[in-house]
C-alpha cells in the first residue's frame, strides 16, 4: 500500500443528518446525532464535546519530574498524574499548560518542549489534549490550587517513572503518553 493510498479514506466519512443536544454539564455537553453510513444506512453517535485540555511534565535539572497524587470519582481512587487541566475559552493549549504547571506544582518552566497531541476517547468525546515536556523550572513558593481541588505533589526521579508506566503502575494515558514521548525526546538529544 502507497503512503497516499492509505491517506485517501474519504469513502468512510459519515455525514451528520440530525442532532440533539441531550445533556449540558459543567464540564460536557452530550449530543445525539443520526448519521448516514458509506453503505448509506443510518446510525445514531453519541458524543461527548468537551473543551479539551493540557497536560506538562515537569522535569528538573537532576533528571526528576514533579507529578501529582489526585483522588478521581470516576474510578474511586487516587491516581498519579502529571500536571494537568482543562482549557478555559479562547485559552491557547500552551498557555493552559504553563497556567496548570503553576497552579498544581507552583512551577515556572523556561523551557517547553510540545510534545504532540492526544485523542484519549476517540469513540465518543472530542476531548483533545495537549502535551509538553517543561523544563528549566523555578518553583514560586507554593500551589494555587482551584477551590475544589485537592492534591499531594510527589518528586519522582524520570526513569522510576518510566518503569511504573511498564509495570502498568499509572494507568492514566496521559501520564503514560507524556512519559514515553518525553523519554524519546530526551533519548534524540543525547544521540546529538
Amino acid at each position: 500500500m502507497k503512503r497516499g493510498d492509505f491517506l485517501d479514506c474519504s469513502h468512510l466519512d459519515e455525514k451528520k443528518i440530525s442532532g440533539e443536544q441531550i445533556f449540558d454539564g459543567i464540564v460536557v455537553k452530550l449530543y445525539r446525532d443520526k448519521v448516514i453510513l458509506e453503505d448509506g444506512t443510518e446510525a445514531v453517535r453519541e458524543v461527548i464535546k468537551h473543551p479539551g485540555g493540557v497536560c506538562v511534565l515537569p522535569l528538573d535539572g537532576d533528571g526528576n519530574i514533579y507529578m501529582v497524587k489526585q483522588f478521581r470519582y470516576p474510578f474511586g481512587r487516587v491516581l498519579l498524574e502529571v500536571p494537568a487541566g482543562k482549557k478555559e475559552p479562547g485559552e491557547e493549549p500552551l498557555e493552559c499548560g504553563l497556567r496548570e504547571l503553576g497552579e498544581e506544582i507552583g512551577a515556572v518552566a523556561k523551557n517547553v518542549t510540545p510534545l504532540g497531541k492526544l485523542y484519549p476517547t476517540v469513540a465518543y468525546d472530542t476531548e483533545t489534549i495537549w502535551m509538553y515536556l517543561a523544563e528549566e523550572l523555578s518553583f514560586s513558593g507554593g500551589q494555587s490550587l482551584d477551590p475544589e481541588e485537592f492534591i499531594d505533589v510527589v518528586k519522582l526521579p524520570f526513569d522510576e517513572a518510566y518503569a511504573m508506566v511498564l509495570r502498568d503502575e499509572i494507568p492514566d494515558a496521559k501520564t503514560q503518553l507524556a512519559i514515553m514521548k518525553a523519554r524519546e525526546v530526551l533519548k534524540s538529544r543525547e544521540g546529538k
